[in-house]
């Protein structure tokens, strides 16, 4: 029985996308710049799409790309220390839109007391002299 390795094997054990992928990226100081996410575990990950409409899909329309290969992009994010690459992630966040209506919980709001008769005067020299039975 032989034992295939994945280097020798013609059809690879996790095969790559064909073709240049669609790389979101950001303006940079001398051009473009890929843009990083995180994985939901908090890895650093390099994230490419296959078509420009995945893409649009996750990011919105408005979110620029470049194309290139996924070699290219693993060799772009290696110095940063991201090893991996995701292609056509699905966007784990809830949308964005108008905030929901929700109850919100007041604390109640303390009513006025009157004030506490004060007294002053004769009256307060005389209360204070009066001898209180206890």
């Amino acid at each position: 029985m032989v034992e295939h390795l994945c280097d020798e094997d013609p059809e690879p054990c996790e095969p790559g996308p064909a073709g240049p992928l669609f790389v979101p990226v950001r303006p940079g100081p001398a051009g473009c710049v890929a843009r990083l996410f995180r994985t939901p575990v908090g890895g650093r990950t390099a994230v490419a799409f296959t078509t420009p409409r995945r893409l649009s899909a996750a990011l919105g329309p408005r979110q620029s790309w470049i194309r290139l290969s996924e070699p290219a992009l693993r060799s772009l994010a290696e110095p940063l220390g991201v090893s991996e690459v995701t292609v056509d992630p699905r966007l784990a966040a809830h949308p964005v839109g108008a905030p929901r209506p929700t109850a919100v919980r007041r604390a109640p709001v303390p009513q006025p007391q009157p004030p506490a008769p004060r007294a002053t005067g004769r009256t307060a020299f005389v209360g204070a002299l009066t001898p209180r039975n206890g």
